[in-house]
């Protein structure tokens, strides 16, 4: 039963599109303190993080692989043992930068599974790539895991540098049994003062709220008739907002031919740009525990487009930033829904859920790359929701969980779509199409009436630690905008969910 939700923002005609994540890799000599004396090791860091991001905007890195290459030299304390193989947890401390401000962060529990140690008689040649872990008569550790995110305060080119370095590294004997001593603590730092940045990363001045912490169909394809017509938006706030955007745009261009080096990038007043949408989503929420997946929707929501726009002639971007209220029936949730599950495997459990928003409204972010002539667009929607429960049924029986069953804290739903405007295809937020992404459910409180049944609901639903892993597919109807408010996609549509 994993969350919620989508929602789109128009941009103006000119700008319609996103900048993709990087991979990131950088390779460190470093310098390893074992009992026997220093030992050399080079290390390669990997991850997946945006090129931007704006500020205060949370930054999840993907992707993370930590390679430690140990030479033979590094390993014969273990072999002395009558080691057969290693494995190790590693964790890195990582300097978060921007201008001035600076600020560690530990990469914890990044696992490395067991590779082969080299037997004493075995050559030393280079093997490593040849998928067994070893290299040059040594081995190579590759550890993985999540990690903290990240928010960087204040705009300008922001750096992400590895630092000191601590490996506990498990031996193992022939027959499985952990040798003895098991486990040997080791501390490594980078041999040299250079600085290697994992990835630099343009942070821009943004007013898009963080957390409390092309096959898709054709525009309006799949689209039904919604169950209730809500009423029209309401006219937009500046009907000649358009042309006065073209008026910016030239007059940007003209102050670039000055070399006017104030000039970039420009922020227009969102009194100029601002208008109303209406839209509806609807798709699905997988939940991985109880191996099924809940119908969501068909939301309906109300949008205020461009609640920022920021038009950067000098890095070809366009950003902008608006905003969404969820709504049924006057309350800020989504419409209640009726899962069906098989609880641990084998128990039939039926029960109906409200997805209710909370805090401020839903984010929409757009990232818009200028000088590509597809004009590609990334769009992130982030949601803080609660998860109520109610009307349950175990194998046919009702199970009184009282008037107040929900997630113990709101949780974040972030979910991103992909796109390019020329020609159209993927997801595009005045279009809409489909986004993806992933949601971590909290432990449950307050289910229960006359027994305690919090720890039910949390065994069940909840994630594992505070790990993402409820996938959710919403596939979102083009948008009613205000300003043209008999267009074909007015009154907005319900679309098809997609599973």
């Amino acid at each position: 039963m994993g969350g919620a939700l989508v929602v789109a923002t128009a941009l103006i005609p000119s700008a319609e599109s996103v900048a993709a994540d990087q991979t990131s890799e950088v390779t460190i000599p470093y310098t390893c303190q074992f009992p026997s004396g220093a030992e050399k090791a080079d290390v390669t860091i990997k991850a997946v993080l945006p090129v931007s991001a704006g500020a205060g905007e949370v930054i999840r890195p993907a992707g993370v692989s930590v390679e430690v290459s140990l030479e033979r030299s590094a390993l014969l304390r273990f072999t002395a043992l009558e080691a057969t193989t290693l494995s190790a947890v590693a964790e890195l401390t990582v300097r978060n930068s921007v201008g001035e401000h600076a600020a560690d962060a530990s990469w914890q529990q990044l696992e490395a599974p067991a590779v082969d140690l080299p037997a004493e008689d075995e050559e030393q040649v280079d093997i490593q790539g040849e998928g067994d872990g070893q290299g040059a008569g040594g081995v190579v550790l590759t550890a993985t895991g999540d990690v903290p995110t990240v928010a960087f305060g204040s705009p300008g080119r922001a750096t992400i540098t590895p630092a000191g370095l601590g490996l506990t590294l498990a031996s193992f004997t022939q027959d499985g049994t952990p040798t003895s001593p098991p486990e040997l603590a080791v501390t490594c730092e980078p041999a040299d003062d250079e600085e290697r940045p994992l990835a630099r990363i343009t942070v821009r001045d943004s007013t898009g709220p963080t957390a409390p912490s092309p096959s898709d169909p054709a525009p309006g394809e799949g689209a039904s008739e919604p169950p209730a017509k809500p009423a029209r938006p309401a006219p937009g706030l500046d009907p000649d907002a358009h042309r006065k955007i073209d008026d910016l745009t030239e007059a940007r261009l003209e102050a670039l031919d000055d070399e006017d080096p104030g000039s970039c990038p420009i922020e227009i007043p969102p009194e100029w740009v601002m208008t109303t949408a209406e839209t509806y989503a609807a798709g699905y929420a997988n939940a991985v525990k109880l191996d099924g997946a809940a119908a969501l929707g068909p939301a309906f929501m109300k949008v205020v487009l461009n609640k920022r726009y920021i038009n950067d002639s000098c890095a070809s971007t366009v950003d902008v930033t608006s905003e969404v209220e969820f709504e049924y029936e006057g309350k800020r949730q989504l419409p209640p829904t009726k899962a069906t599950f098989l609880s641990y495997g084998f128990m039939p459990t039926t029960a109906t859920m409200v997805l209710e928003q909370v805090g401020p409204p839903a984010v929409v972010q757009t990232h818009t790359v200028t000088n590509t002539p597809t004009y590609p667009e990334e769009s992130t929607v982030t949601a803080q929701l609660s998860m109520r429960l109610y009307d349950v049924k175990v194998n046919g029986v009702p199970l009184d969980v009282g008037p107040d069953c929900r997630t113990v804290r709101p949780f974040e739903q972030v979910l991103k779509g992909y796109g390019q405007s020329y020609p159209p295809a993927g997801y595009l937020v005045a279009y809409g199409g489909n986004l993806t992404g992933y949601a971590h459910i909290p432990p449950f409180q307050g289910c229960g009436v006359s027994e305690d049944l919090d720890p039910l609901f949390t065994s069940a639903i909840s994630s594992v630690g505070k790990k993402a892993d409820n996938y959710t597919k919403m596939t979102q109807a083009p948008l009613c905008v205000a300003t043209n408010p008999e267009g074909p996609d007015c009154p907005p549509k319900v679309p098809k969910p997609e599973r």
